[in-house]
């Protein structure tokens, strides 16, 4: 120990000047918008080909699995548009069904190469970035439902916020009959998640489908959350506590679809509108 003493007192200096270099660093990073920007742009570029490395290793033992989830995914849009054939004919069908003017929302697909489910606030990282059109605040999903929004992107990669985080909630509706509140995690059971802000009222039954109610600028409507599982009156308020089991397996999840809002811009403005002004006689 006085051996160790002797050695700090020796370098004094130099441990001086490191932690002085060190506050200089968090004072600059804090203070300095541009700065942090370009930091934090930097580390999740780092950070992300490091996670790509290891998912592609990871994905390699699970390619039965994954070739499984895609080929699940191609029945269902078959189903959906009700028709078989060559991709060139299903995309046929596609631009029928719906029409390019019609379109609001673009959907780009990407990767996950790093997920966490055992925390309260979980994030997940994607393989794709703003070279690649990702922007923040863009909805994340996959074939079985809603996953997150993106919060931050470098070139390359994005980092997102999951659905499996207590600090943010999804607005969500009873399928059956459009009664809406909010679907929010409770930190608990990463297979499940609670849906409130619905009155006594509502007629309600276990096997209800939860969707996205798309009164959100980061989820069209429709896109599944879960089905019901239980519910019961909350204690001095007129709203149940309805348990919902999540359709998407955060641990079991690979490829996603990124979903970009051509109008949310356009939908925030005028909402925002609806704050600032004053109706007068």
């Amino acid at each position: 120990m006085r051996n160790l003493f002797r050695f700090i007192l020796h370098n004094h200096v130099f441990f001086l000047f490191l932690l002085l270099e060190i506050l200089s660093f968090i004072f600059i990073f804090n203070f300095n918008h541009y700065q942090k920007v370009r930091f934090l742009n930097t580390s999740s570029e780092i950070t992300g080909k490091v996670y790509d490395s290891f998912s592609k290793m990871y994905d390699f033992f699970r390619l039965p699995a994954i070739n499984r989830e895609l080929s699940a995914e191609n029945a269902r849009l078959r189903s959906i548009l009700g028709v078989s054939g060559t991709p060139g004919e299903i995309a046929d069908s596609l631009v029928s069904h719906y029409p390019s003017a019609d379109y609001q929302f673009n959907f780009m697909p990407a990767r996950i190469i790093n997920n966490t489910v055992n925390r309260q606030q979980n994030f997940l990282t994607l393989d794709k970035g703003s070279l690649d059109g990702i922007k923040p605040e863009m909805g994340i999903i996959t074939a079985n439902g809603v996953v997150g929004i993106v919060t931050h992107v470098s070139p390359s990669y994005a980092s997102g916020i999951s659905l499996l985080n207590t600090r943010w909630n999804v607005s969500a509706k009873l399928s059956r009959n459009g009664y809406f509140g909010s679907l929010v995690w409770d930190g608990k059971d990463y297979r499940k998640a609670l849906l409130n802000d619905i009155p006594f009222h509502v007629d309600i039954s276990a096997g209800d489908t939860v969707v996205t109610s798309g009164y959100s600028v980061f989820f069209p409507e429709g896109i599944l959350l879960g089905t019901v599982e239980s519910f019961e009156k909350g204690g001095g308020d007129n709203f149940y506590t309805i348990r919902v089991i999540l359709s998407v397996d955060f641990k079991a999840i690979s490829y996603v679809e990124v979903i970009e809002n051509i109008r949310k811009s356009e939908i925030e403005n005028i909402t925002r509108r609806n704050g600032t002004d004053e109706i007068t006689d």
